[in-house]
């Protein structure tokens, strides 16, 4: 947005600053000065950066306002003075949707003479780069730079009957000031006549009643709209406006007399009259939510509290906590000794606290003049019961070779129900940035995925990424929230460049990293399985046979695997993804793994080897589990060793050697016990269907 620093002369006419110093104070109290170009002796041009809250300010009267109540000076008031008024009939005004437009002006100029514009409105919009059009068109357009509030110009000679403001009927046509022509729905706000819409309300003016050099008689409207549908009807249509920008962001309900007038003032400047009185159509409900909003009781003794000292020792006292409220257009009255009234004014919206009036105190008295000082805090920090357990798994990952990324809570719609854990519990946003980002995230794998192919399409050729947050799914009427972690990885990039085979990531590298983060709870079962695609029990997201389910003391804690081809193909990576998300939430609730340490024994250890040959079914889990049950505390460790595999000799069988190794803390293991003890584990591996290589030697 540009300013011209003159034009804010105009209404602050005695300002001791010089613009660039006026331009850092600006900027210190929130209203950003970007740039400050020098124009010479029309002053400068500034470069402006107005937040979305501050709608007040995107004119030059709202940005003269705070230079005003910075320096304690007076604030002229706009210029609305106009001749009187003729007798003669205005067309009537009826407002169909109440809760669409709250107040709507019409003042009807007869006889007036289109022309270029010229003189003061000319020459700034020069300076300002603004396209001129006809002085009654730059009138509009220069109140709006003026004062902020939107204001159109219809042809009057083309309106029939009177103006009425309702909501389009489905299908109906309107042809637009830009030339195209636009089906409009019954959720739009339209100004009509009495057969026909004739602008889309709060967005642009219709092409039939548009200004033209033979327009003789004109009715200028000024209205408040509501900003919500408003910006319906902009998006819907793909228009973004100087006039529905400003809607959008809630109009000022006083200002339409004020806007009515000054275009009418400028309009007749180049001739024509005034005929009847403005027609002015208000509605109270609206008023009530916007300018007659209740007032706020302010407490004195806050400010201290919340803001603390200044920089020079002296405190804000009510008398310079009044004038600043009052320079920016409050009305403020003593309530009692403590605490004030304050009314809002109608063009600050954004107020409606007591913390909001505390806020503009502090900014306009200067953010930079206060003391700078540590809040005070008395106790200690406490962190959260599952601190130290996320720093566990944090490290384990880290040490697995994985960076820990942050990826965005928002994700398409589409995404969002693909990687959701049940149908149709997507949490779809009312008011979404984009379409990618139209949900809250139902998984946290769609932004790992994005990370990966952001990484690959660059270049890299190892990636491991990990993060844990929050994902969201919609339970009823309510929206739960979860931890989450998910873990991507890919190295088939690197793979395709080895000269070792195995080099790149597999599916059993990322099934390491699951069970090192799985090794740090508390659970009494982990196990992976696998179902055929057929059955619907895998996750859309995994290449069908390559991914596997978590299960965690017989409960599904979650899913990994190389990620479905097509999936990675729609985000431009041709190289095999492996990725895998894991309830994180369920997972706290285990707690972390007690790990019991013991010394070293000061006795030897005796190893013992069995070779037998197992079918083919059985795997070192079951051997583990078998030899565990038996309940032999001297049992220090197993391990298998030197595995056979020959089909053609010994079909549906492998041959193994188990080694246990046995060790006792407080004595010299004896070898009766040893006999004993060996007899226990060739009877469980015969339970398990495994037959002795050679007998004789074991039992010995």
């Amino acid at each position: 947005m540009k300013l011209l620093s003159a034009w804010l002369r105009e209404y602050v006419p005695e300002l001791p600053a010089g613009d660039r110093q006026l331009a850092d104070d600006l900027t210190l109290r929130g209203i950003a000065v970007e740039g400050v170009d020098d124009l010479g002796a029309n002053g400068s041009l500034f470069e402006m950066d107005i937040t979305t809250n501050r709608v007040d300010a995107m004119n030059h009267y709202g940005v003269a306002r705070e230079p005003a109540a910075i320096y304690g000076l007076p604030l002229l008031p706009l210029g609305t003075d106009l001749p009187p008024a003729q007798a003669g009939a205005v067309p009537a005004v009826r407002i169909e949707a109440p809760e669409l437009c709250g107040r709507f002006t019409a003042r009807l100029l007869q006889d007036v003479r289109i022309a270029p514009s010229e003189g003061v409105v000319a020459h700034r919009f020069a300076l300002l780069g603004q396209k001129p059009i006809s002085n009654a068109v730059d009138a509009t357009n220069y109140v709006t730079l003026a004062m902020g509030h939107p204001t159109h110009a219809f042809d009057a000679d083309k309106i029939y009957g009177g103006i009425v403001v309702r909501r389009a009927r489905a299908g109906e046509k309107l042809r637009l000031l830009d030339g195209a022509e636009r089906t409009l729905v019954a959720d739009d706000l339209v100004v009509a006549d009495e057969e026909r819409p004739l602008a889309l309300a709060g967005v642009m003016g219709g092409w039939d009643t548009m200004i033209t050099p033979e327009t003789r008689n004109i009715l200028v409207e000024a209205a408040w709209f509501d900003p919500a549908a408003v910006r319906r009807s902009a998006r819907r249509h793909g228009l973004h406006t100087d006039a529905s920008h400003r809607f959008e962001r809630g109009a000022d309900f006083n200002a339409p007399p004020v806007a009515s007038a000054m275009v009418s003032r400028l309009i007749l400047a180049a001739g024509g009259r005034i005929t009847g009185e403005m027609v002015d159509v208000q509605i109270s409900e609206a008023a009530a939510r916007t300018a007659d909003r209740p007032p706020v009781r302010f407490a004195m003794r806050e400010v201290p509290r919340l803001l603390g000292t200044t920089a020079d020792g002296d405190p804000i006292d009510a008398e310079t906590a009044t004038r600043y409220l009052t320079a920016l257009g409050c009305t403020v009255a003593p309530q009692d000794k403590e605490s004030f009234q304050v009314m809002l004014p109608s063009w600050r919206l954004d107020l409606g606290r007591p913390i909001d009036l505390i806020e503009e105190i502090a900014r306009v008295y200067g953010y930079n003049r206060f003391a700078n000082t540590l809040p005070g805090f008395a106790g200690s920090v406490k962190e959260l019961p599952e601190a130290d357990l996320l720093r566990t798994v944090r490290r384990r990952l880290l040490a697995a070779g994985y960076n820990e990324a942050v990826s965005s809570t928002f994700s398409s719609a589409a995404d969002a129900e693909l990687f959701a854990a049940q149908p149709g519990t997507a949490v779809a946003l009312g008011n979404p940035l984009s379409e990618e980002a139209g949900c809250l995230r139902s998984s946290l794998l769609p932004g790992m995925l994005a990370m990966v192919a952001h990484n690959v399409t660059r270049e890299t050729t190892d990636v491991r990424l990990f993060e844990m947050g929050t994902i969201f799914a919609r339970s009823g009427e309510r929206v739960a929230e979860s931890r989450s972690l998910a873990v991507g990885a890919t190295g088939a990039a690197l793979a395709a460049h080895a000269t070792q085979p195995g080099r790149g990531f597999t599916f059993f590298h990322l099934k390491g990293a699951v069970e090192k983060v799985l090794a740090a709870f508390n659970a009494n079962q982990t196990y992976f399985d696998t179902f055929p695609a057929e059955t619907g029990l895998m996750p859309a997201w995994l290449e069908p046979g390559q991914g596997a389910r978590v299960a965690v003391n017989g409960e599904t804690i979650g899913y990994f695997g190389q990620v479905a081809a097509t999936l990675m193909e729609s985000r431009k990576v041709r190289h095999a993804v492996f990725a895998g998300e894991l309830d994180l939430e369920r997972l706290l609730t285990l707690g972390a793994r007690r790990i019991a340490v013991r010394g070293l024994s000061r006795f030897p250890a005796v190893v013992r080897d069995f070779s037998f040959d197992f079918p083919q079914h059985v795997s070192w889990e079951q051997i583990a589990q078998s030899l565990g049950d038996l309940g032999i505390p001297e049992l220090a460790a197993m391990e298998p060793c030197e595995i056979f595999r020959e089909e053609t000799k010994n079909p549906g069988r492998y041959s193994m050697l188990v080694r246990v190794t046995f060790q006792a803390q407080e004595r010299t293991l004896r070898e009766e016990e040893l006999q004993r003890w060996a007899h226990q584990i060739f009877q469980a591996l015969m339970g398990l269907g495994a037959q002795p290589r050679f007998p004789v030697e074991l039992l010995q």
